[in-house]
């Protein structure tokens, strides 16, 4: 036999209050739909869980009992809203974010955290492959992929646009430049991303419009090896020009004939983008953006 709820609820305020009337009053029923409530599930299972008198209602022992269970049952209930309601208002929760350079998500996150410090982030990083594939799914919030993206089953926003640029550490022959070709990269050894990644999907179409050859020195794995590699002397290294900001002890080259430009494009899956959480991390985006001048 299963139990009623409606009539553990009936059972439980009257026990908590010890009367039928108040119990009545606090579940907005009348008091003989609340003692039929009870009644019922007394016969149901056979067994009596209130003493009544025209006085008073006292509970059984099997009563108590109950009243422990229940006790617990709509204590759990109770924490279950809190938690829903503090969801809500965004006092607690997570967002992940899979995105291929963190570099393009820290101003937001810290905007987002000065209106809702109880939410917390995690950052996963691969190239535009992976972190696509971490947000389908759902091992991921948000994306950040480096390009633009059509897809009905995505929201996007774009973050930022910038060109690609060339980095070589002190001692390169192209260091005392101010700026290079893409024809001098031809052969050239080349600090490249692995597959998968917009840059270096980006290069390769550049190398290929003006006929030259690309030479990979060394093929790594993330953004941070490739900074690392091209610092310990490996090879000339291609970025994003918004990726390289921070970077000290290196040369910067315009490549003075590139025509990409790189697009880093935040993106989440339609269907999630209604969540209270994802919802209002995407207005704070969008307002940062906007005030940016970024479309």
């Amino acid at each position: 036999m299963t139990v009623s709820h409606t009539q553990l609820r009936a059972f439980h305020a009257v026990a908590h209050l010890g009367s039928f009337t108040r119990a009545a009053e606090q579940l907005f029923r009348s008091q003989p739909a609340v003692s039929d409530q009870v009644r019922k599930l007394e016969e149901q299972f056979g067994v009596l869980l209130f003493n009544r008198t025209k006085r008073s209602v006292q509970l059984t022992e099997l009563g108590e009992q109950l009243l422990g269970i229940t006790q617990r049952l709509y204590s759990v209930a109770a924490e279950a809203q809190e938690l829903l309601t503090n969801s809500q208002v965004l006092q607690t929760g997570k967002l992940t974010l899979a995105v291929d350079a963190p570099v393009h998500v820290l101003p937001f996150i810290t905007r987002f955290s000065e209106h809702y410090p109880g939410i917390r982030f995690r950052i996963e990083t691969g190239n535009t492959d992976e972190v696509l594939a971490r947000l389908f799914d759902f091992k991921a919030d948000f994306a950040v992929i480096g390009g633009p993206i059509e897809d009905p089953n995505l929201l996007t926003q774009v973050l930022s646009t910038a060109p690609l640029v060339a980095f070589v550490a002190p001692g390169h022959p192209f260091y005392k430049r101010d700026s290079i070709v893409l024809a001098d990269l031809d052969n050239t050894p080349l600090v490249l991303r692995e597959r998968g990644s917009a840059t270096r999907q980006a290069l390769e179409n550049e190398m290929l419009r003006v006929g030259a050859r690309l030479c990979p020195a060394i093929e790594v794995e993330g953004r941070e090896a490739v900074f690392e590699m091209v610092a310990a002397g490996l090879g000339v290294g291609i970025v994003s020009a918004a990726e390289l900001s921070s970077r000290l002890n290196m040369r910067i080259l315009p490549i003075d004939d590139c025509q990409q430009y790189m697009t880093e494009t935040l993106v989440c899956l339609r269907t999630q983008s209604t969540r209270r959480i994802i919802e209002t991390f995407l207005e704070i985006v969008r307002s940062s953006t906007a005030d940016q001048g970024v479309c």
